[in-house]
């Protein structure tokens, strides 16, 4: 049984990037599964994320930041990351310490990225409400993993 376990211990977490809640599914926690399903879809509609993600990957950047109510999608940070960490934590035995800091920081950046994201410019390109806090989930896992290495050295 740890055997299978250990051997499939990333399942839960690639099925909660897909969806937030699957990971739960997986690892048989069903009704928090479905709070996280719920909670998705809530944050997702009221906050007409695809809309905004159909027109970003259409290039439509201005139309996409319009159509997105940043009070709504704030939330979805937060609910995407601890769905992560909770599938992953709850699929392992044996979590190291501090393990959740990654997921935390994040989310936390992923935040601060969407506030930004109808004035941030690449290159004087504007990446809007969905590509801009993709791409501030990149340092807030590197401060994550290096706020838990400092932690360890002391």
């Amino acid at each position: 049984m740890e055997e299978t376990k250990t051997k499939y211990k990333y399942e839960a977490l690639f099925w909660s990037i897909a969806l937030p809640g699957f990971g739960q599914f997986v690892n048989k926690k069903l009704f928090k599964g479905a709070i996280f399903i719920f909670l998705e879809f809530v944050v997702n509609v009221m906050s007409n994320f695809n809309l905004a993600i159909v027109a970003s990957f259409n290039g439509n950047i201005q139309s996409a930041i319009a159509i997105t109510n940043y009070q709504w999608l704030m939330f979805y940070p937060c609910l995407y990351m601890y769905s992560l960490w909770d599938a992953f934590r709850d699929s392992n035995t044996n979590i190291s310490p501090y393990l959740y800091l990654p997921y935390a920081f994040g989310a936390f950046f992923v935040t601060i990225g969407l506030i930004y994201s109808a004035r941030i410019t690449f290159f004087g390109v504007l990446i809007g409400p969905v590509f801009l806090p993709m791409l501030f989930l990149i340092p807030g896992l590197l401060v994550g993993f290096g706020v838990r290495k400092i932690i360890f050295l002391r």
